[in-house]
């Protein structure tokens, strides 16, 4: 490799940014040889084997001093999971949905939701376990030692467990983690999985002791109420906790300052601890009338937290508008760019009619939309000193890449309508002349329209 490529190279890998040129090879060799599919192989490999461990964990018996704790059966798991997942699709779709300007890859979804659901949870349970036995006081039947262990173990580990994979993020690819919105996103994603493995928990432990206890009454009554306080009234829990955490890592990763990138994280994985616990507090110790004012209390804080997100949003079509705006002064993009790329509704559209113009124009449509999105905010990390001069470069990349697929995506969608489909006319079928027929317009055949009198 020549020393200036190698130079090149390094740069951009000081930097955090995707490696010169294009790999050319088969599409196959290209997947064989990325380490991304390594990831997502080992990743699958060991959320599989956390999810089958904790399952083993939850069917097995449990030997206790008074007896044995049956574990729980595989048909209550089975119907919990059912339970469980309409919880987990809605805050699939809500994240999916607000991380819209630049859309992770799936693989980032994939991580962090199979992270929450899987691995932190394995070690959360573990971690737990480990540290209740510690705090409760074993022979005295002290009716506080389990609310103790919700209380001051549970959030600082599930937090941290829940939000490791943030770090493991912003450490390996904090290019890609451009926003607010973004790190958000993922928090919650990871939060989600989290709360869908413990909700499958708490359900089935809610139909086995329903189904054992004659005291709760209707046993689909008891479990329904269950599914109803955990995965409706309280279903916001873990995913606001873990939005704290995800705001100070975007607040870190888009600073200047080594004090700011320690501090920040730290300081929203405290507010998530404490939110975590107050929350825990309050369920295990206050009466009904209270919980009841404390509800109304954590809803406003969700309402406030929605509005921030909302608000982020706005800021990022903003800051692509000015950034834009930097190339267009330098007469590398067109003048409408700005305008059309900052704006959701836009972009939407141009997608719609490029998907009515073919799979290869949405495709276009969509790497050119990224691409943009991109260009952006690598001008605003050049802007705030968090990439050096091998932005440049990356950036004269990108431009090349937006002049080439301008031409077969829909760029500006203003002046341009979705090409539907055009359907056959069935009347067109039934009032059409059979072959050989004579019309009266013509006097000949219909079969080919060119055949007649010979003009002039």
């Amino acid at each position: 490799m020549p020393a200036d490529v190698d130079g090149v190279v390094r740069a951009r890998r000081s930097n955090n940014l995707p490696l010169p040129g294009r790999d050319r090879r088969l599409l196959r060799y290209r997947i064989l040889t990325s380490p991304w599919t390594w990831v997502t192989l080992a990743a699958a490999l060991i959320f599989a084997l956390c999810l089958y461990l904790q399952y083993r964990l939850q069917t097995a018996n449990t030997v206790l001093p008074g007896g044995i704790n049956p574990g729980l059966p595989p048909a209550a798991i089975q119907q919990a999971a059912w339970y469980a997942l309409p919880t987990l699709a809605f805050w699939i779709v809500v994240f999916l949905v607000v991380d819209r300007f630049r859309p992770q890859r799936p693989l980032m979804w994939f991580l962090a939701l199979g992270w929450g659901a899987c691995v932190a949870t394995w070690l959360a349970v573990n971690v737990n376990t480990w540290a209740a036995s510690h705090l409760g006081v074993v022979g005295t039947g002290d009716p506080t030692a389990a609310a103790r262990a919700s209380i001051f173990v549970a959030p600082f580990v599930e937090e941290a467990m829940k939000a490791t994979v943030l770090f493991w993020m912003a450490a390996l690819v904090r290019y890609r983690l451009v926003s607010k919105v973004t790190l958000v996103c993922l928090g919650g994603l990871s939060a989600a999985g989290f709360a869908f493995t413990e909700n499958i928990i708490y359900y089935a432990q809610a139909i086995m002791y329903a189904a054992q206890n004659i005291s709760v009454g209707n046993a689909q009554d008891a479990v329904t109420q269950t599914v109803l306080q955990r995965g409706v009234y309280t279903a916001f829990g873990h995913p606001l906790f873990t939005i704290m955490t995800a705001i100070g890592v975007a607040i870190g990763v888009r600073s200047r300052s080594k004090v700011v990138r320690i501090f920040a994280p730290l300081a929203g994985y405290m507010i998530a601890v404490g939110l975590h616990m107050t929350f825990n507090s309050q369920i295990s110790l206050e009466p009904e009338n209270v919980l009841m004012m404390l509800y109304v209390v954590a809803l406003l804080l969700v309402l406030s937290v929605v509005i921030y997100v909302v608000r982020q949003v706005l800021v990022q079509g903003r800051l692509m508008r000015v950034r834009l705006a930097d190339y267009v002064r330098a007469g590398w993009l067109e003048p409408d760019d700005p305008a059309v790329f900052a704006r959701l509704r836009t972009r939407l559209r141009a997608d719609v009619i490029a998907v009515s113009r073919g799979w290869r124009c949405w495709l276009a449509t969509n790497r050119l939309q990224r691409a943009m999105t991109e260009l952006a905010y690598l001008r605003d990390a050049e802007v705030r000193g968090l990439v050096d001069s091998a932005g440049s470069g990356r950036a004269r990349e990108l431009l090349r890449s937006i002049s080439e697929m301008r031409t077969s995506a829909v760029a500006d969608p203003h002046g341009q309508r979705v090409r539907w489909p055009a359907l056959p006319s069935w009347r067109a079928k039934k009032t059409s002349p059979l072959p050989g027929a004579l019309t009266p317009a013509t006097g000949y055949s219909a079969v080919d329209p060119l055949w007649g009198p010979p003009q002039g």
